[in-house]
């Protein structure tokens, strides 16, 4: 099935994942410490909203930026982990999110400079996801939950020009290709005229 999302997506021309799958991410974690996040995870009830192989995808850029491919956030950030993932799992119940692949997650302050992330990310300081739909996925009923929820949930929406959505819960916003608020998706716009 994720083989056809990802067809999907590369016939419509949208943003495709790379290849951090679960293979490269059983020879990462081999080397690194994940059980205390799982640990985590579990007893928050978060444990599986996201594949765990997808969860810990540092930035994209990871091989240009000569970084890891996968990144355990800090303890610190565990709370604003659980806030965005707790945003994601009330979304897929109401059927805002259906299938989508997050691509991005935390990313360290060094590896967020080299992929051009804003000086402030949510990626560094909380806790964000970027994520791909499929092509024929319908994005305005984030748009909605947003207009609708979205202050409550401190949420925070994007979309980038490759079709990366990013979510997190780190200040309630929404910005577009250019990084503005009046170029988002979910801003209302006036008839022209």
């Amino acid at each position: 099935m994720r083989r056809m999302v990802l067809a999907a997506m590369i016939v419509a021309g949208a943003a495709q994942a790379d290849e951090r799958d679960l293979w490269m991410f059983a020879q990462w974690a081999g080397d690194h410490q994940t059980r205390p996040f799982r640990e985590m995870l579990v007893d928050a009830r978060l444990y599986g909203v996201v594949p765990i192989h997808q969860l810990l995808r540092s930035a994209s850029d990871w091989k240009q930026c000569h970084a890891s491919p996968f990144a355990v956030p800090p303890v610190g950030n565990w709370p604003a982990v659980r806030s965005t993932l707790s945003l994601v799992q009330t979304l897929g119940r109401e059927g805002i999110l259906g299938e989508f692949e997050v691509v991005s997650a935390y990313r360290d302050p060094p590896l967020n400079r080299c992929a051009g992330g804003a000086v402030a990310s949510a990626h560094t300081r909380a806790f964000a996801v970027d994520i791909l739909l499929p092509a024929w996925a319908d994005p305005n009923p984030l748009c909605r939950f947003w207009q609708q929820y979205g202050q409550t949930w401190n949420m925070g929406l994007g979309r980038y020009p490759s079709g990366r959505i990013h979510l997190d819960t780190a200040g309630y916003r929404t910005w577009g290709g250019d990084g503005g608020a009046e170029s988002s998706f979910c801003v209302k716009r006036k008839p022209a005229g």
